[in-house]
């Protein structure tokens, strides 16, 4: 049995949290690669030290007082290692820093040297090799993750080392420089080398034990959930279920590793499990609900439209060439409806009306704004009838009214579109029909 191990900002804020780590890490031998983040806030209030590096970019560019800002970053550094009992001195690793954003500042090496200094913590304090991503995480030319080559410098270093802590976030531009993933990248980090190494399991630990059935900040004490296939894990982040970053998936999904989100406050729960596919019953017909405001809804109409050829195409065009992407499609007879993202669509409405107008000749285009979008996402739906009638009832008791419906083919996930101003209510009408009453 081999684990690749990733612990969140939070997990890793101060000393206390970095005994934890090392509580769970040595519980478990297989636990060989250790991936970490930045500290996190260590109270409310408090900053993470990733936006700490990137004021301090701004600083450097803007010709501030960059030695004192990089102090003070230092002194969340030398807390961690004094509350650790380190003799570890980052002198030479923070006069680097202070010379490379005084000579030629980026804003990705800047973001990246929070986890780059936890890394050399983590692996003095583990007792681990250090192994840095700029030598073995590598994209391409178009900024994008460089799979061939990561998979085979991973699988030439780790082999060599029986355990390494390896940080997240970021690795090595085709340019030469730092290059990072989008914010949450150590997720994908702890990915990519479970799936290069081709571990049994990728342990992803964080503050909460694993995903929730709906977002806690709109249903109180939302039940957890046990597993989770990979694709209904992406029907939930899609639509902003965000424990997990969503680009982590594919790097273990092709090699059939499962994912374990886990908790470093209570390392006895077992947590929530992403797999491919499971004979295991869901405990609810749903696996669980998430959505997003802020869309809205243009609804082309025109007698017989389904029967003239290319007419979707010419549509979509519009919205293509005013480089504006589609959420969801919905259509009838005679009807067609593009939901986009209103904060995109809003600057280019008109030009878009007017080209679906001069390439398809509508009867009428209407708009509807203020939309919110909610997916009701669960493997169960498949097989248990009148799924989306309990939906409809509960959207009607809770007197919400529905102004979107679209399922997929796959029958994982319905989505709904409500206003914003009943997107709360809606969630929680939903989650007290199929998990609250079950209770």
């Amino acid at each position: 049995m081999r684990k690749v191990v990733k612990f969140g900002g939070s997990s890793l804020a101060d000393a206390g949290q970095f005994r934890k780590v090392e509580a769970i890490v040595k519980a478990d031998e297989s636990r060989l690669y250790v991936v970490p983040s930045a500290p996190g806030r260590r109270f409310d209030g408090d900053t993470k030290v990733t936006d700490l590096l990137i004021e301090a970019y701004r600083i450097a560019v803007e010709g501030g007082d960059l030695h004192a800002h990089l102090q003070t970053i230092r002194a969340r550094y030398d807390e961690i290692i004094t509350g650790l009992g380190l003799s570890l001195n980052l002198d030479e690793e923070f006069d680097g820093i202070e010379h490379q954003l005084t000579e030629k500042p980026y804003l990705d090496f800047a973001a990246s040297r929070g986890e780059y200094l936890n890394g050399r913590i983590m692996a003095e304090f583990l007792g681990f090799e250090f192994v840095d991503p700029y030598e073995v995480i590598f994209f391409n030319e178009e900024g994008d993750l460089n799979s061939y080559k990561t998979e085979k410098m991973l699988q030439k270093r780790l082999t060599r080392t029986g355990h390494a802590v390896i940080p997240g976030f970021y690795g090595q531009g085709k340019d030469g420089r730092v290059k990072t993933f989008s914010r949450g990248g150590s997720d994908v980090t702890g990915s990519v080398v479970a799936g290069a190494m081709k571990v049994d399991i990728y342990e992803n630990w964080t503050d909460v034990s694993g995903f929730l059935v709906a977002d806690p900040r709109i249903v109180k004490d939302p039940v957890s959930i046990h597993t989770i296939t990979y694709r209904e894990l992406r029907e939930l982040s899609y639509m902003g279920a965000a424990v997990l970053h969503e680009e982590a998936i594919f790097p273990v999904r092709s090699k059939g590793i499962p994912i374990n989100i886990r908790n470093t406050n209570r390392p006895d729960d077992e947590g929530t499990w992403i797999v491919e596919s499971t004979a295991r019953k869901p405990g609810y017909t749903i696996t669980g609900i998430a959505g997003k405001k802020g869309f809205c809804a243009v609804l082309i109409t025109k007698a017989l439209m389904n029967s003239e050829i290319g007419f979707g195409r010419k549509v979509l065009q519009a919205f293509e060439e005013e480089n504006i992407s589609f959420e969801h499609m919905p259509s009838g007879i005679d009807t067609m409806t593009i939901v986009v993202h209103e904060s995109e669509f809003i600057d280019h409405e008109q030009n878009v009306v007017s080209r679906i107008h001069r390439y398809t000749q509508p009867d009428s285009i209407e708009i509807e704004s203020d939309l919110a979008l909610i997916a009701v996402v669960g493997r169960g739906m498949r097989s248990m009838r009148g799924t989306a009638a309990r939906i409809f009832s509960a959207l009607a008791h809770a007197r919400v009214n529905i102004r979107m419906i679209d399922q997929g083919s796959s029958e994982l996930n319905i989505i709904i579109g409500v206003a914003n101003e009943d997107f709360e209510t809606a969630i929680r009408a939903v989650y007290d029909i199929f998990v609250e009453t079950q209770l």
